[in-house]
C-alpha cells in the first residue's frame, strides 16, 4: 500500500553544521522499448514541471530527519513524479543558491531506474511529467546542477555498457 498524500510542513527538515538546508532529488530513467517490443539502449529521463510554473526540473525535496537520503529520492519521486523503482548509488552533492528563498541549499542527486509508473500519486493535479531523451532533458531542466547530476548519470550508464 501506497501512501498518496505528499509530506509537508519543514519541523523534520535537515540542515547542515552551516544552517544550510539539505534536499534530496532522483533523475527517474529507463530505456525505450523498440517498436518490435525489445528494449533498446535509448536513454529517456522523466521530468516534472515546477509547481510555481512550467520550469522542467527532475523530483527533488526536503531530507527529512526520519529517513535516509535514498529513501528521500524515492518518496520524492513518488510524491512528485508517481514513478516506484530501484535508487541507485548517489551521483553526488551540490551546493546551489534556492531561486525561492537566496540561500544556499545542499543538493544530493541519485538516479532511479523506473519499474512502474503509478496513473495516481500526490501532485499529478500540480505537476506534469514528461519522458524526454536526455538531449531535450538537458535543454529544457532548469537547474544547472541537476544537468552536471545528468552528465554523470549518461556516463555512468555508457561505462557499464562498454
Amino acid at each position: 500500500m501506497l501512501c498518496l498524500v505528499s509530506r509537508t510542513g519543514r519541523h523534520l527538515q535537515r540542515y547542515d553544521n552551516l544552517g544550510r538546508r539539505q534536499v534530496v532529488g532522483c533523475i527517474p530513467y529507463r530505456y525505450k522499448y523498440n517498436s518490435d517490443g525489445i528494449i533498446s539502449d535509448e536513454l529517456e529521463v522523466l521530468l516534472i514541471s515546477s509547481q510555481k510554473c512550467q520550469k522542467m526540473m527532475f523530483p527533488k525535496g526536503g531530507w527529512e530527519l526520519d529517513e535516509s537520503r535514498e529513501e528521500a529520492a524515492l518518496r520524492e519521486s513518488i510524491e512528485e513524479a508517481g514513478v516506484i523503482g530501484n535508487v541507485e548509488c548517489e551521483l553526488g552533492k551540490w551546493y546551489f543558491i534556492s531561486k525561492s528563498h537566496g540561500e544556499v541549499y545542499e543538493g544530493h542527486m541519485f538516479p532511479l531506474l523506473v519499474d512502474e509508473e503509478l496513473d495516481f500519486w500526490p501532485e499529478q493535479n500540480l505537476r506534469q511529467r514528461i519522458w524526454m531523451n536526455v538531449k531535450e532533458a538537458r535543454d529544457v531542466c532548469q537547474h544547472w546542477w541537476m544537468k552536471e547530476a545528468l552528465d554523470i548519470l549518461v556516463e555512468r550508464l555508457s561505462s557499464l555498457q562498454q
